[in-house]
């Protein structure tokens, strides 16, 4: 196994061609629609091009006065109460898809439903905005200048994840409470034990005795060892003992599970730096890797945890969770353009097979509602 090491897990590279099709267990995406808030919606990126179309138009500095002229009309004689009339408007000159330098202020809400941070969000307004003025603006373009901008993000941290030529190769995951930490571990144990390492797994999220017991059935499954100790032992004195024992019986990988914990509690996160310092007492170069697990629906939360963790543990690459449902995970955008942490893996179900190689371009056309995910 150890002359295997040097190349990527091929089974997890192998699956990332079904990305997110369905009978992967994902949901296969459809048009753009506000979901969990993860979901870039076209029509208020329309509508922040056209308040800011109105407010500067063409040939005016921004913040210019702009003459009664240019300016959108609410009502009286030249529009009736849905608007119509209006240039740029419903019934206007530039017809109901145009950007106009006269469409009004838009009546409806033009936040950005998704949690692709401010600054691709900008980027993205501004794309669209480019040269379109008077012009007609196609949904479906909207939705390609959305997955082309969130793709440049996510490209450079498309990272394959690879099982390190260390002995034992030893694997830290960690994240929030229900984030899918365990599953995660389960299923890239599977993965490393097809490929014919030795398997060791280390329960230290005492804190929960399902958790211990969930470990333990993932662990008969592939058949890998599981070390666990009573709920309430010390976690810390625990991730020792796997290590000890590792070295002792040759275990190729050693992945170790912590508790769930809110990034914001300082004594939670004060117990898992102590489990960092002992795995390092025990060998200075480990954990060689610190996964963060995030659930897709968690939002904007996801950066706080992300900063969090990277500071106690040291992050060194995240995995996302939970894509099978509604939610689009918009917020890995946002983290790769404020942290630059590499993406892994996605999570699109429970059983073993749902773990899928992350492909930027596949996410970001998923991000965008575009049905040809390829």
């Amino acid at each position: 196994p150890a002359s295997r090491r040097s190349a990527p897990s091929r089974q997890l590279r192998r699956r990332s061609a079904a990305r997110l099709r369905p009978g992967t267990g994902a949901r296969e995406p459809g048009p753009a629609r506000p979901a969990d808030g993860v979901l870039l919606r076209v029509d208020p990126v329309l509508d922040v091009v056209q308040r800011r179309a109105a407010r500067d138009p063409p040939g005016l500095p921004t913040g210019a006065v702009v003459p009664r002229r240019h300016r959108g009309v609410e009502g009286g004689a030249a529009a009736g109460a849905d608007g119509a009339g209006r240039a740029g408007g419903p019934g206007g000159a530039g017809g109901p898809g145009a950007l106009s330098h006269t469409a009004p202020p838009a009546r409806r809400g033009s936040r950005i439903q998704a949690d692709l941070g401010l600054a691709v969000s900008e980027r993205i307004i501004a794309e669209v905005s480019r040269g379109r003025f008077d012009k007609e603006i196609d949904p479906e373009e909207v939705k390609h200048i959305l997955a082309s901008e969130v793709a440049k993000v996510l490209k450079p941290v498309e990272v394959p994840f690879n099982f390190g030529a260390e002995k034992p190769y030893v694997i830290l995951v960690v994240g929030v409470n229900g984030s899918g930490k365990t599953t995660t571990i389960g299923k890239l144990g599977s993965i490393a034990a097809t490929e014919g390492f030795k398997i060791k797994f280390a329960a230290c999220d005492t804190f929960r005795a399902a958790a211990i017991e969930q470990l333990t059935v993932w662990g008969k499954r592939i058949g890998a060892d599981t070390i666990s100790r009573p709920q309430g032992a010390d976690a810390a004195g625990l991730a020792f003992d796997a290590m000890k024992a590792s070295q002792e019986d040759g275990t190729d990988i050693l992945f170790i599970d912590t508790a769930g914990r809110l990034h914001n509690k300082t004594y939670l996160m004060d117990e898992l730096d102590k489990v960092v310092r002992v795995i390092k007492k025990y060998d200075a170069a480990a954990p060689h890797a610190v996964l963060l697990v995030l659930d897709a629906t968690t939002g904007q939360n996801a950066l706080a945890q992300a900063e969090a963790f990277t500071k106690v543990a040291g992050v060194t690459g995240l995995i996302m969770t939970k894509l099978d449902g509604t939610a689009r995970g918009g917020i890995l955008v946002a983290i790769a353009e404020k942290f630059k942490l590499p993406i892994h893996a996605i999570g699109v179900g429970e059983s073993i097979d749902d773990l899928q190689a992350f492909d930027a371009d596949a996410f970001a056309r998923a991000i965008a509602g575009l049905d040809d995910v390829a």
